[in-house]
């Protein structure tokens, strides 16, 4: 996907795919699963930038991609998707498309089809689905809404994931997952913590944190 997107002469996939892997270098001790390195690996980031940030694509930091929001240092989205522990064929919440790029990730780790994501803002919405089409990830479905409400149409979900931070877990998001699903956040307003929660059988969770975190705030009523 990586080079079929480079092809066209405006970008040197070579020297691309070689950040790339410099990126994957960078990131590889914080993960356990070999499959979160390929997944990044797979996905061409520059290609969710805005053109003018195309030279920072691969480093690992976060990077403003209009409407006051950003994609996430590569480090982050590696973290997420290792904590989650993803299987292919699983159906996957995430509450906050962005630019898309975290959506492209999690579809190499559970397939297209099975990302479901919603996204406050309709700019960002579009421009993501024009961006996931484009380089191989248009099976991944996108909608526009308040993320605190999740997407009941397609629930239960094996797993959600938030790429913004949340006061609290809200309970339409929580109601959504199945018993044994999972959820990770950034969790606070001031201070964040990423945090990991199972859905027991009685629909409680069990909650464990794995560090402090900063993301933009989850936007919405």
């Amino acid at each position: 996907m990586f080079d079929r997107f480079a092809s066209d002469g405006s970008d040197d996939a070579e020297d691309y795919k070689t950040a790339r892997e410099r990126m994957v270098r960078t990131v590889a001790s914080r993960v356990d699963d070999d499959r979160v390195l390929e997944a990044l690996e797979a996905v061409p980031r520059h290609a969710f930038v805005p053109p003018d940030r195309r030279d920072s694509a691969y480093e690992d930091r976060p990077l403003p991609i209009g409407d006051g929001q950003t994609i996430s240092a590569p480090h982050m989205v590696a973290i997420m998707a290792d904590r989650l522990e993803l299987e292919s064929g699983e159906d996957v919440l995430e509450i906050g498309t962005g630019c898309g790029y975290h959506a492209a990730v999690t579809a190499e780790l559970v397939g297209p089809e099975h990302v479901f994501s919603v996204e406050y803002s309709e700019d960002l919405a579009e421009k993501a689905r024009n961006r996931l089409a484009g380089t191989g990830y248009g099976e991944v479905s996108v909608r526009v809404g308040d993320g605190r409400q999740g997407w009941d149409e397609h629930a239960p979900y094996d797993a959600a994931y938030f790429t913004c931070a949340t006061p609290e877990l809200p309970g339409p998001v929580v109601e959504q997952v199945r018993p044994g699903g999972r959820l990770l956040a950034p969790v606070g307003t001031g201070f964040q913590t990423l945090v990991l929660a199972e859905k027991r059988a009685d629909g409680s969770l069990e909650r464990s944190t794995h560090g402090g975190v900063r993301f933009v705030q989850m936007r919405g009523q």
